[in-house]
């Protein structure tokens, strides 16, 4: 994980707006989130394996992902860059689910924090730098 400063962060938005503009650039809240707080994504490689995070703390109000309008007003944290480094093909010790015969076939990230090349930083800085400049012009 590489953490990538930008003067977003600090930002107190309602979380709707916060994400509208984040939605602008392809970020995602995805399964993120939690009522106090919650993460936008944003893949920056063709194979979903190096993102770029920005970070969401609740100060008033839940957030509820699934909703179309909160009442959440939340604070932006300081976004960050990762790498999960997964293992390739299928899980040879899978089970079947308790309910329905759905198999969990993939295998857990052989590292979720892995090496962040300076590219994807790069990457990074450019995509915020464009963020940046939509949000506060």
């Amino acid at each position: 994980m590489r953490t990538v400063p930008s003067s977003i962060e600090h930002v107190k938005e309602t979380f709707d707006s916060v994400r509208a503009q984040l939605s602008k650039f392809d970020f995602s809240l995805g399964g993120n989130w939690d009522y106090d707080h919650g993460y936008f994504d944003k893949s920056l490689d063709e194979a979903n394996k190096v993102w770029l995070r920005i970070p969401v703390q609740v100060i008033t109000g839940r957030i509820d992902g699934d909703s179309e309008a909160t009442d959440a007003l939340v604070e932006v944290g300081t976004p960050f860059v990762l790498n999960h480094v997964y293992n390739e093909g299928l899980d040879t010790s899978a089970e079947a689910e308790t309910y329905g015969a759905l198999v969990d076939q993939f295998q857990a990230p052989l590292d979720p924090d892995g090496h962040v090349e300076e590219k994807w930083v790069q990457a990074a800085k450019d995509v915020l730098k464009n963020v940046e400049n939509d949000w506060f012009h």
